[in-house]
């Protein structure tokens, strides 16, 4: 069932970065934040009482708690590198660099929790995965003279962030309803996210927002509310070092919303960078 759920939360995720991107073209990208993170904290609570976990949030012992706040600031940090360098670059040369973060999961997975087993081919598929990453980021051609190539620190900073999200996540989630864990987390990116905003004085810009955008920010938000669900059912009680390779292939999906949505087509360097990480991600996932 974590499989599935794992597989479900790559689906959702690769929606997230197209519907956030249709909603970042005139919003700022920290007041688009804040408000998705009011979308996804409305939907992980709802999900608590649906399942009935809310009655056993007193159970949760101090040290799961200080790791689900950690887990959650990690997330919102990620988030706003996320969407400052999706403001600011291609879709298809952002994600991938995002997605770098399975490499760092994967080795502290393995450092960490002792996921060991069939280390040899988890060692090869990263291996994989990072050249197909490194292939897949490349300079955008363009007749400018002077090109804007900070989205690159932007997107290696939110594949840093989210990589701790995981680590700090599984530890943080052990013996928490998973639904919880997720909400708990929450309130910590929106507390970090409307933050942001008022300490950049922004919140003037909450009056002009484009009424169109923000329909593709509130569907962003359910969106990425229902991958986390998944996601962080998915870490609980599933292998780490597995389920994060499967949430990245998200990039699939977003890439091929990509072209068809933004017109962003993928050189043949590109093309055989996707190849080489969908490859990575099979192997690990079938020897996993």
């Amino acid at each position: 069932m974590w499989l599935v759920a794992a597989i479900l939360s790559s689906v959702f995720a690769g929606l997230t970065a197209i519907l956030a991107k249709c909603g970042i073209k005139k919003t700022d990208s920290d007041i688009a934040t804040a408000i998705r993170t009011v979308v996804v904290l409305v939907f992980s609570w709802l999900m608590v009482f649906v399942v009935g976990s809310a009655g056993t949030i007193t159970q949760i012992n101090s040290s799961s708690l200080l790791f689900l706040i950690l887990s959650g600031a990690a997330t919102g940090a990620s988030w706003i590198c996320y969407f400052k360098a999706l403001s600011i670059g291609d879709v298809n040369k952002v994600v991938p660099i995002d997605k770098s973060s399975t490499i760092l999961s994967v080795l502290l997975a393995i450092i960490c929790f002792g996921e060991t087993e069939h280390l040899l081919m988890k060692l090869i598929s990263t291996f994989l995965l990072g050249v197909g990453i490194i292939l897949m980021v490349e300079k955008k051609k363009t007749n400018r003279e002077v090109t804007d190539h900070t989205y690159i620190f932007y997107a290696i900073g939110s594949a840093v962030f989210a990589a701790l999200t995981s680590i700090l996540g599984k530890i943080g989630i052990t013996g928490v309803e998973s639904n919880l864990g997720t909400a708990i987390r929450t309130v910590v990116v929106l507390i970090m996210a409307w933050g942001i905003v008022f300490m950049k004085g922004k919140q003037s810009q909450l009056r002009h927002l484009d009424h169109k955008e923000l329909v593709f920010l509130f569907f962003s938000g359910i969106a990425t509310g229902a991958s986390w669900l998944c996601y962080y059912y998915a870490i609980q009680n599933g292998v780490v070092s597995i389920v994060v390779p499967i949430d990245k292939m998200s990039i699939l999906l977003t890439i091929a919303f990509s072209y068809f949505v933004f017109g962003e087509k993928l050189s043949k360097r590109a093309g055989v960078g996707l190849f080489l990480m969908t490859v990575g991600t099979l192997t690990m996932t079938c020897f996993g």
